[in-house]
């Protein structure tokens, strides 16, 4: 299927078991050939295995699903090898080739049939540049490396248990997928009705963007995060650090906010749990927030809205309400706040600011 180095071609005939179990990928029968290879009755995959240097890239242009994991640390105990299985499907026409130059592994086709799959085991440490087209789906997990970068049209990209110094996903209208733990600095940005939902997202800076479709996260635990979306909802769980929120036309709901919190959006409405306090901004231009807090917290309040409503559960000392044009604005203490630095602001210029207390039992419910 590809011209490869004669040393390359006799590793992968040497092989005393397959490479891959290719019936995961296509969802065909297999039986294993001499040599190791696999073959179905009417056709034989294609498979490739490389001598590599443990540290370099793997360049991907595939139109079909694409997996990519970790070389088998008790197979290949250097680290020195990429492996590369095609199904049967159209495998004629990937070319699989290493640069020695450039420490640069290409798997390359732009006629592969996009029914197909392809799967590739490389070195633990090898960086990632990825790009799928039409609908072809990625997914890579294990990896620790210091680049990744994954571009996709329609397919969906699954992200699983990756560390990266630079992590950058991005797609025209596909789904993004982050399983377990991701670790970096990470940028995602998915275009049109694409959604991205996220378990943890754990790093120095973090920025996430949506234009029609829902982002959703579980858990963050940056030094720095900016998430937005131009129409799409934006549901986080339990977030920590510095987080920057903004949503045109969508809604914000966050379960648990520890840390700074700054959340805006145009058309939408705000729904926030402030846990541990930092700075809260908050942000209506047309709907209404709700701030939720726990009883115990210390903090300077400025609640300002067409109306405001400050449950009788909360204590709230020195408060003061102050009438305005088409509105009002109640500042007060919580708790006997004595630090600036702790103060929760929340303006809904056209609706309503409800706070009111809720426990930490409470707010763990939501995340269900």
């Amino acid at each position: 299927p590809a011209v490869v180095s004669g040393r390359a071609l006799a590793l992968a005939h040497r092989c005393r078991r397959p490479l891959f179990d290719l019936s995961a990928l296509s969802g065909q029968a297999h039986r294993p050939c001499e040599g190791g290879l696999w073959r179905r009755a009417s056709e034989a995959p294609a498979e490739w295995a490389l001598r590599v240097s443990p540290f370099g890239r793997l360049r991907a242009r595939l139109p079909c699903r694409l997996a990519v994991r970790p070389l088998d640390p008790l197979a290949y105990p250097d680290g020195d090898r990429v492996l590369v299985a095609a199904s049967a499907a159209g495998a004629s026409g990937l070319r699989v080739a290493y640069d020695e130059a450039l420490r640069e592994v290409a798997v390359l086709s732009d006629s592969l049939d996009p029914r197909g799959s392809v799967e590739v085991a490389a070195p633990l440490h090898f960086d990632l540049n990825i790009k799928s087209s039409g609908s072809g789906c990625v997914k890579v997990q294990n990896f620790e490396c210091d680049n990744c970068k994954i571009e996709t049209e329609q397919g969906t990209s699954i992200l699983q248990s990756l560390k990266s110094q630079k992590l950058h996903v991005q797609t025209k209208g596909g789904k993004v997928i982050c399983l377990g733990t991701i670790y970096g600095n990470i940028d995602i940005h998915a275009s049109d009705k694409s959604t991205v939902t996220i378990d943890k997202l754990q790093g120095s800076s973090v920025s996430v963007s949506t234009e029609d479709g829902l982002l959703k996260a579980k858990y963050l635990y940056t030094d720095s995060s900016f998430l937005s979306s131009a129409a799409g909802d934006i549901t986080l769980g339990s977030v920590h650090g510095d987080i920057t929120l903004h949503s045109k036309m969508g809604n914000i709901t966050v379960d648990s906010s520890s840390g700074c919190l700054t959340a805006s959006t145009q058309q939408g409405a705000v729904d926030v749990y402030v846990s541990q306090l930092g700075k809260v901004d908050l942000k209506a231009h047309k709907g209404s927030i709700v701030v939720k807090v726990a009883s115990s917290l210390q903090a300077h309040l400025q609640l300002s809205g067409k109306e405001v409503d400050v449950n009788s559960e909360v204590h709230v000392q020195e408060m003061a309400e102050a009438r305005k044009e088409n509105g009002v604005i109640i500042t007060g203490l919580m708790n006997q706040a004595s630090t600036r630095e702790k103060w929760i602001k929340a303006d809904a210029p056209q609706g309503t600011v409800s706070f009111r207390s809720q426990s930490w039992f409470q707010s763990l419910k939501l995340q269900d």
